[in-house]
Order: C-alpha cells, then structure tokens, then sequence
C-alpha cells in the first residue's frame, strides 16, 4: 500500500496559479504512474492527469489540456501539479492516486489515493 499527502490547495482568483503536490511514502515511489482526479460538490470523480513512472509519459482531460502540467521527481517521491489560467469550474477537491494502469481515466483503475485538497478559484 502506498501512503500518499496532498497539499497546495488554497482560494485563488480566476486566470491565477497554483501548484498541488503529493508525497507518497510506503513503496518504491518510481515503480508506478501517479495521477490527479478532482471532485466537485454534487459531481463524480473524474480525471485530471496522469504521469508515468519515469514521467516520460503524460495524460491530460481535454479540460485542463495546455493549463495544467502534470510531473515528478522521483527523488523527492513527490508528483506536482500545476495549474494555470485557473477558472472557476476548476473548483474541487483534488486528489492524488498511484497505482494505477497508465492511460487509464478511470478511479477504479488507481489502487491508492490521498485524503484530497480543496481548489476554490473565485470569478
């Protein structure tokens, strides 16, 4: 099982930035893909990005391609996300996951996940 803690999130203006990360612990953290979903009020989980092990390969939602910008350091055991041009629709609670099938967006296929952290972007 890996352990993993989100942080960064926070009230921002729209068009503003901010920057998510997420510590795992409890594995080898470079041996599986790391992904983002989020979830708002009343609304289902979805998926956000996606990264693999060796963060040579990435996946975005159409919805936050060419804004957000998923990455890794495998060193630190820390995968980020950062995320620019914020928009109010953009609001939720973010949530880390690893071990998971990369390519997939689905939430059934990451076998572990953070306790999540609150993105509210203000119009």
């Amino acid at each position: 099982q890996v352990q993993l803690v989100e942080s960064g999130g926070g009230l921002v203006q729209a068009g503003g930035s901010l920057r998510l990360s997420c510590a795992a612990s409890g594995r080898t953290f470079s041996s599986y893909a790391m992904g983002w979903f989020r979830q708002a009020p009343g609304k289902e989980r979805e998926f956000v990005a996606s990264i693999s092990w060796s963060g040579g390969s990435t996946y975005y939602a159409d919805s936050v391609k060419g804004r957000f910008t998923i990455s890794r350091d495998n060193a630190k055991n820390t995968v980020y996300l950062q995320m620019n041009s914020l928009k109010p629709e953009d609001t939720a609670v973010y949530y880390c996951a690893a071990d998971g099938v990369l390519g997939s967006y689905y939430s059934t296929d990451f076998g572990s996940w953070g306790q999540g952290t609150q993105v509210t972007v203000s119009s």
